[in-house]
């Protein structure tokens, strides 16, 4: 009982931390939001990584993260009013003469199977960079409204940042882990997809969904830039590509062999454990929200 105690009060205390910090980095500014997510992503693509090389893949590491860092910050420049300043368009041609090289290592590479490990190089900054750097173009999404031109925006001297979106969509998020924990811890009989994570049940999934679209109401309140009707979309895409998503990382750990991802919070495991929903989430609703803006 007392390691039991103990476990509770190491996750309770880390979880605490976790939220301030994402809270804190989130709501703050462009920058506290662009530094956040920079540690995240990198830190996520070193975990995706180190499962790459228990599967037996070698990744080309060192040219991934680099990869991962450029990418990344040329999302930072092309959202900020650095852009006005800096020649964006030319950036985005190093990026590209960089990524067209990395190809050039399979040549020096003498294992007999370069290409699954340029795969698992790109598929790691795909799956762990893209989806913060979506995120990032998310709040600064409305560049129409100047500075300060309406109190429901949060702008600041670094670009026209406005952060409730992705408050908004991380907020569904843990309803919808509430959800679909207390639902099928009360009433879950049938498994969702027993292969890949036996603790999921339909039930918890369906009550995920209906707690989702409760809090889409609450969200439009909070958050007026965006109507009811499409906060409720964004909750369907939560509740649908969140579950998918922890399934992904589920798959890629159980064929790993490892229950967790990391070991960077103690008792809730690592990056990828604690944001698998948030990147698979991010790209559907950054679409979403690209067609009706």
């Amino acid at each position: 009982m007392a390691l039991n105690l103990k476990t509770l009060i190491t996750r309770t205390i880390t979880a605490a931390v976790f939220v301030v910090f994402l809270l804190v980095g989130i709501c703050w500014n462009y920058i506290s939001f662009s530094t956040l997510f920079f540690l995240v992503s990198i830190w996520g693509l070193i975990e995706f990584y180190q499962l790459a090389e228990k599967l037996g893949a070698k990744p080309y590491k060192i040219v991934g993260l680099f990869l991962g860092i450029l990418l990344f910050l040329y999302a930072v420049i092309a959202n900020s009013n650095a852009s006005i300043f800096l020649p964006i368009e030319s950036i985005f041609s190093i990026l590209v003469v960089f990524i067209f090289s990395i190809f050039i290592l399979t040549l020096f590479d003498k294992n007999p199977n370069p290409f699954v490990n340029l795969a698992y190089t790109f598929t790691g900054v795909l799956y762990t960079v893209v989806p913060f750097m979506l995120l990032l173009n998310i709040t600064c999404m409305d560049r129409a409204f100047t500075f300060n031109n309406a109190s429901n925006y949060w702008y600041n001297n670094y670009a026209p940042y406005n952060f409730h979106y992705v408050l908004g969509i991380i907020l569904l998020i843990w309803a919808s882990d509430v959800g679909a924990y207390l639902v099928g811890s009360l009433i879950g009989k049938h498994k969702l997809f027993e292969r890949i994570s036996p603790g999921k049940t339909w039930e918890g999934t369906i009550g995920a969904f209906i707690l989702n679209i409760g809090c889409a109401f609450i969200i439009a309140n909070w958050f007026p830039e965006l109507a009811l009707k499409h906060w409720i979309v964004i909750s369907i895409l939560v509740s649908v590509f969140g579950t998918l998503g922890d399934l992904v990382e589920s798959m890629f750990k159980r064929q790993a062999g490892i229950k967790d991802s990391g070991k960077i919070m103690p008792g809730h495991g690592g990056i990828l454990d604690r944001f698998d929903s948030l990147l698979f989430v991010s790209p559907f609703v950054y679409a979403y929200l690209s067609l009706i803006k």
